[in-house]
């Protein structure tokens, strides 16, 4: 397969990881900037994750949303996870999109996070949370362990700490599963972590 060089995109965001965070969610990359509602993580409307968090944390799927826009409210969500101690980035640094959607089935990594670095410079986060199978295969394979099933989690060593690492549904709407149930699994992994939701 030929790649064009100018057709490879740079992560356009800045990690959200912060000293004090206890969990690191890692998606695989995002969409392209027509699909953003907001200049964030899981930026598409279509994307359930703050749906979901909605949901879990307030009982309301819509709890993030802007009621004029339908977009989502940035600065709501950067508060919840602050207040929730949840940082937030991918796990691909530079990518090539082979059919130039969203769709992580042509998504070619051509540079990965390097997600063990970020832990060892931020030792308060206990859980990764891969939202993905992609995103759950790139962590897994840096540090050396089997992809876990859906829900579940495995150990990884930082060389400093034991860390869980989990592998999550994915909250995109092509993820065959109903909104509620991702929630679940989602809810059971927090409660699984100390969070009381």
């Amino acid at each position: 397969m030929h790649i064009d060089e100018k057709e490879i995109e740079t992560h356009p965001f800045a990690p959200f990881v912060y000293d004090g965070a206890k969990i690191l969610f890692l998606g695989t990359f995002p969409p392209k900037p027509e699909k953003w509602s907001m200049e964030f993580f899981y930026p598409n409307k279509i994307n359930d994750m703050w749906r979901i968090m909605g949901i879990i944390f307030h009982k309301d799927k819509d709890f993030f949303i802007e009621g004029s826009t339908g977009a989502f409210d940035c600065e709501r969500i950067r508060s919840f996870l602050v207040d929730n101690r949840i940082a937030m980035y991918d796990t691909a640094y530079k990518v090539y999109r082979e059919k130039g959607n969203a769709s992580d089935k042509y998504l070619h990594i051509i540079e990965p996070v390097d997600v063990k670095k970020m832990l060892l410079q931020h030792e308060s986060i206990d859980v990764v949370v891969a939202t993905g199978e992609k995103a759950a295969f790139v962590v897994a394979t840096q540090f050396g362990v089997t992809v876990p099933k859906v829900g579940a989690h495995v150990e990884v060593s930082t060389g400093k700490k034991i860390v869980k690492m989990y592998r999550m549904p994915s909250t995109s709407r092509a993820y065959p599963m109903s909104i509620d149930q991702k929630a679940r699994i989602y809810q059971k992994m927090l409660e699984e972590n100390g969070y009381v939701v």
